[in-house]
Formats: structure tokens, C-alpha cells, sequence
């Protein structure tokens, strides 16, 4: 898991360096892709505790995935430096949001690292933050992020990019959901996938 991080996160490093001039909104975009990546690396470090081996075509795919998302957003934010400021700002609301996503994100993946001991590979359904709601809230914080870097973005490439996100996520949201319902009878059927009450 390492692995798939690391080359989206020195994207980011790199984007400073590459494109050390810009704008306000093009130094808060490159900081959230660096921080949300580098997040992500310090959690396969010391807070993930995985169950089972990835494959090697999976390891690819989702490192090419978040490589060229990291990519494309600070490479298309580069065709709006000098453009004028769109006429509704919405980048303090995007840092809000992208901060609420990432600590969200944390937090959950905080308690599911907390459901197995060292060597443990059982499940069991997590209990405490969201999780009395959804069964994936780090997804619900993970759309939220993303839609924090879309606004401070504020193009419609970022926007498409976590519209993506959140159909990908949400549809894994529903295939988890749906596995924890045939494995644990006693799953809760309150419990949505990803949007409390609604989906």
C-alpha cells in the first residue's frame, strides 16, 4: 500500500518545485493533494492493519489511478493562472471541507485499525464515529476531501475528477455494505453504505 501512495504524494512534492510560481488557489491545491497523499502514507504506516495480500494488477491499476489524479489536477489548474477569479469564491469553503474530509477519513480509519490485534485477519462490524450510520463513513469523508480540493480548485476538471470519486467510491460503499449484510446476521439494516439515512 505504500507503494500506491508514494508516487501521487511526490506529484505533489514535485508541483512545487515544477511550478513554484501561481496563485493563492494553485498553492492551497497543490498543498491539499500533497497533505491528502501523504496522510495516506502515514496511515499505511502506522495505523492500517490489512487483511490479506493485493495482487499485483490491483496494486497497478490504483497506482496509475491516484498517480494521474494527482497529476492531471495540478497540470490542469496550470491553464487558469492568470485567468480571472471566478465571480462566487468558493476556496475557504473548500479548505474547510477538505479539512473536515481528511480528518474524518483519519478518524474512521483509526477505528477500523482498532478491530484486530496483531496477526487478527476477522472481521467484525465496526462500531463508534459514523459507523452507527454508515458502514463506510472514511468513503464519506474521502468525497468530502476530494470535494474540498474541487472548490478550491473551482474547475470543472476537479469537479468531474471527484464526481468520479464519489460514484466509485459509493458503489464500493454498496458492495461492502452488501457483504457485511451475508456475512454478520445481526448487521444492523439501518446502517446505509456511505450517506447516513440515504444511501
Amino acid at each position: 500500500m505504500f507503494l500506491i501512495y508514494t508516487p501521487a504524494f511526490l506529484v505533489g512534492v514535485a508541483s512545487f518545485w515544477l511550478f513554484p510560481d501561481g496563485d493563492f488557489r494553485f498553492l492551497l491545491l497543490k498543498s491539499a493533494i500533497t497533505i491528502h497523499f501523504f496522510k495516506r502514507i502515514l496511515e499505511v504506516i502506522f495505523i492500517h492493519k490489512y487483511s490479506g495480500e493485493m495482487s499485483l494488477d490491483t496494486i497497478i491499476s490504483i497506482l496509475v489511478s491516484y498517480f494521474f489524479v494527482s497529476l492531471s489536477l495540478i497540470y490542469t489548474q496550470t491553464f487558469n493562472q492568470g485567468r480571472s477569479e471566478p465571480s462566487i469564491d468558493l476556496k475557504y469553503l473548500g479548505i474547510v471541507l477538505f479539512l473536515i474530509g481528511i480528518s474524518g477519513n483519519f478518524y474512521h480509519h483509526c477505528i477500523l485499525s482498532q478491530l484486530r490485534t496483531k496477526g487478527d485477519k476477522e472481521y467484525k462490524i465496526p462500531k463508534g464515529g459514523l459507523f452507527e450510520l454508515v458502514i463506510c463513513p472514511h468513503y464519506l469523508f474521502e468525497i468530502l476531501g476530494f470535494l474540498g480540493i474541487s472548490l478550491i480548485s473551482q474547475t470543472l476538471y476537479s469537479f468531474s475528477t471527484t464526481l468520479g470519486i464519489a460514484v466509485y467510491l459509493m458503489c464500493r460503499g454498496y458492495v461492502t455494505r452488501k457483504w457485511y449484510m451475508s456475512k454478520f446476521e445481526d448487521f444492523p439494516k439501518e446502517v446505509k453504505a456511505v450517506i447516513p439515512y440515504v444511501f
